[in-house]
């Protein structure tokens, strides 16, 4: 009994001896600026002037004038969630500026959040005619018009192979469908934004075809290839930067050719066939069909940007998920090892000529027009 505790008290004696030791002589545990700081008297805790935040704050940033700022606003599946809208990507630069591409269902409630006056917000580039590109325009209409847009909107889109399939069809009878809710406001709000789409369809066949030029930017499409005749890809072209939106699109020739050394490439990359299969809970032919033949599975993707070199490449279309990321990205890996995001909403890009800074947007949720 004695001899254990002349063990226990010898233990405890030279734990001690060794924690001076390493006090005194061990690796420091704080860094080596806030131990000089500490040195000085100075309070650490809570600095009086604001630290840097890796993250966009909407309305608190000065675009530079050769800068391009590309936000995510809709970057999942057809069915919309509260974490990710459909198809919504807008594009500012430092001239002034800004290009919505696609209006997928749900994006309205993220294009509010960004705080952009609505009268700025007049130039819409739909790549085609499903609802989870274009299912939130008659939203961005209606309510930009009863929240400040003084002008009519601009919309820009592909023809169809008929008619009854292109973008003047569609809006024409959106504009029409709105008949009720517009005439109620007759003589209760500034008209102006409630005037018809200006609509600018051009043919969907335009290969690197000029679309838009105005203002030192010029918008050319090419074909895509999706579901029916009609879909197109987007290519912006301003101040030496370049940036494409594919829309939805199969890998193609076109995009191979005209997407090449692009700054911002974006292009589909579709939930993986097991995906569609466990969780959408297709049929094994259904989620072959869907997955790898209406839409870009994740390798093809791969190997799409593995051919076009972009700064950035930027995949979208698919729920990212804890349980699908990981293997949308080993699979994209097999083919391509250049730079990469994998989209979600209110994802932010700054895109320079020197540098490409990629943030994520934290928005106020109570925001006003």
């Amino acid at each position: 009994m004695k001899t254990s505790r002349i063990i226990i008290m010898s233990t405890f004696a030279i734990g001690i001896a060794v924690g001076v030791l390493f006090v005194n002589h061990g690796p420091k545990l704080i860094s080596t600026s806030v131990a000089q700081e500490s040195e000085k008297g100075e309070l650490l805790i809570s600095p009086a002037r604001a630290r840097e935040r890796d993250f966009y704050a909407p309305n608190s940033e000065d675009l530079a004038p050769d800068e391009m700022r590309l936000i995510a606003c809709g970057t999942g599946m057809p069915t919309a969630r509260p974490k990710q809208a459909a198809s919504c990507w807008l594009l500012e630069l430092g001239n002034g500026d800004k290009f919505v591409f696609d209006a997928g269902t749900g994006s309205a409630e993220r294009i509010a959040a960004l705080q952009i006056p609505y009268n700025y917000l007049d130039k819409v580039f739909l790549s085609h005619l499903h609802t989870d590109h274009f299912g939130d325009l008659d939203a961005l209409f209606v309510g930009g018009a009863l929240s400040g847009r003084q002008k009519p909107l601009r919309v820009w889109g592909p023809s169809g192979d008929t008619p009854e399939r292109g973008t003047k069809y569609a809006l024409d009878h959106l504009y029409k469908a709105l008949t009720w809710d517009l005439d109620g406001r007759k003589g209760i709000t500034d008209p102006r934004g409630y005037a018809p789409f200006e609509v600018t369809e051009f043919d969907y066949n335009g290969v690197n075809e000029i679309i838009y030029q105005e203002n030192g930017v010029t918008i050319r499409t090419i074909p895509a290839i999706h579901s029916l005749d009609g879909p197109v890809s987007f290519i912006l072209e301003w101040n030496g930067l370049k940036f494409v939106f594919g829309g939805d699109t199969y890998p193609n020739k076109w995009y191979a050719e005209y997407a090449k050394n692009a700054d911002i490439a974006i292009h589909e990359c579709f939930i993986t066939v097991p995906g569609l299969i466990d969780k959408f809970k297709f049929t094994p032919q259904g989620a072959l069909d869907v997955g790898t033949q209406v839409h870009t599975p994740p390798e093809a993707f791969g190997k799409m940007m593995s051919i076009i070199e972009p700064r950035m490449a930027i995949a979208f279309h698919f729920f990212n998920d804890w349980d699908t990321a990981p293997d949308i990205s080993q699979r994209i890996r097999t083919t391509y090892d250049g730079p990469l995001s994998l989209s979600t909403d209110y994802m932010v890009w700054n895109i320079t000529k020197d540098d490409i800074r990629v943030r994520m947007a934290v928005v106020d949720e109570d925001v006003w027009p």
